[in-house]
């Protein structure tokens, strides 16, 4: 910055605001625009103080700035004449800005498009993580790739901060992955009914009958006699049998209104006007049982659709496809093809960055 200013000789200014202490203190820097070097600063963002300060600079014929309103009214209240314009950095943003809110109002939340892979990672985290563990492992697997916080907990379909909160716990210091507690149940069943049955058939291996085996173990003729059958299950018949009740006629739909991103309260309110009279917990049991029922079976190939994120599609205005990490080159495919509108708007923002700075704009 010079010490002495020829103010008369000054035209062509850009007046921004920078931080003295951030939060709490701001000034003025006003630049040349012709030799790019620093005019004047002062102490304060004020639009009295700005346009008093502009004042004195008599022979201002441009002025450029962002969009704040306190630069707005102080140019035009100190140079009436002025050309006040927007720098290359506020007319992209401001672009992108208003492609992105006409994305948010015309498109869904998640655009449906057709399955591209075997299994994808929305499906795997809607039916794998079925407890916390699984949950903090499937976050540092995908800040690992590079996914940001935000785009793991649109995956999880979880707050931000729950997400910092999994990506804080040490690698080494996560959990182990448990049941449920009826699945725990169901398992210890198992195995004292397996010890149960070897120990019936070696007793009737060695000779005992059945009568003198069901008394020592103090069980019914009719159970020894199932035990000793090769073909008995030891299964229980009633395990992941489904008893109808109030939220039978809607689990298709919730499953689907979970998978597009939708949180247990709004699921429960938009079925609740269809006839519901069940509570948010009961969907929320409904969810953890079918995460566990879809892994067991290994349904997770089944799903013949998948979901691609609308912010996916407000990042690809401003970044390349291969920097975004929630969509693929093939998910990007078949959203063009099902709104070719979108890559008109893209092609839009890349022509008008490229007259941006192909020259230098000084009136607008």
């Amino acid at each position: 910055m010079p010490s002495i200013v020829d103010k008369s000789s000054v035209k062509m200014v850009c007046v921004d605001d920078f931080a003295l202490r951030k939060r709490f203190s701001y000034g003025t820097v006003m630049i040349n625009l012709e030799n790019h070097r620093i005019v004047d600063m002062i102490p304060s963002r004020d639009t009295n103080d700005v346009c008093n300060w502009l004042k004195t600079f008599h022979n201002i014929e441009v002025i450029s700035r962002d969009g704040a309103i306190t630069y707005a009214f102080a140019a035009t209240n100190s140079h009436p004449d002025v050309i006040q314009i927007s720098d290359r950095f506020h007319l992209i943003k401001g672009l992108s800005e208003v492609i992105c809110k006409y994305i948010f109002r015309e498109f869904p939340a998640r655009v449906e498009i057709p399955l591209t892979e075997s299994v994808t990672d929305e499906m795997k985290a809607l039916y794998n993580t079925a407890n916390r563990s699984l949950r903090i492992k499937f976050a540092h697997e995908k800040r690992r790739e590079g996914l940001t916080i935000s785009d793991i907990a649109l995956l999880l379909h979880s707050s931000p901060k729950t997400i910092q909160k999994y990506l804080a716990i040490p690698e080494d210091q996560i959990p182990e992955s448990k049941e449920i507690a009826r699945e725990r149940q169901h398992q210890l069943a198992i195995k004292q009914k397996e010890q149960e049955i070897k120990e019936a058939r070696e007793m009737a291996l060695a000779g005992y009958p059945i009568e003198q085996i069901a008394s020592q173990m103090h069980r019914a003729h009719k159970t020894i006699q199932n035990y000793l059958n090769p073909d008995f299950s030891v299964t229980n018949g009633h395990y992941n049998v489904r008893i109808p009740g109030k939220l039978a006629p809607y689990e298709n739909e919730v499953i689907k209104l979970r998978s597009q991103g939708l949180t247990y309260p709004q699921i429960h309110d938009i079925i609740c006007k269809k006839g519901y009279t069940g509570s948010v917990a009961s969907l929320r049991m409904f969810m953890q049982k079918e995460r566990t029922r879809m892994h067991e079976q290994n349904e997770t190939e089944k799903p013949h659709s998948e979901y691609v994120q609308r912010k996916s599609l407000c990042q690809l205005v401003y970044k390349k496809l291969e920097d975004i990490g929630t969509i693929t080159v093939k998910q990007y495919q078949e959203v063009l093809k099902k709104y070719p509108l979108l890559s008109e708007l893209y092609t839009l923002t890349k022509d008008f960055c490229n007259v941006i700075f192909s020259k230098k704009p000084t009136k607008l």
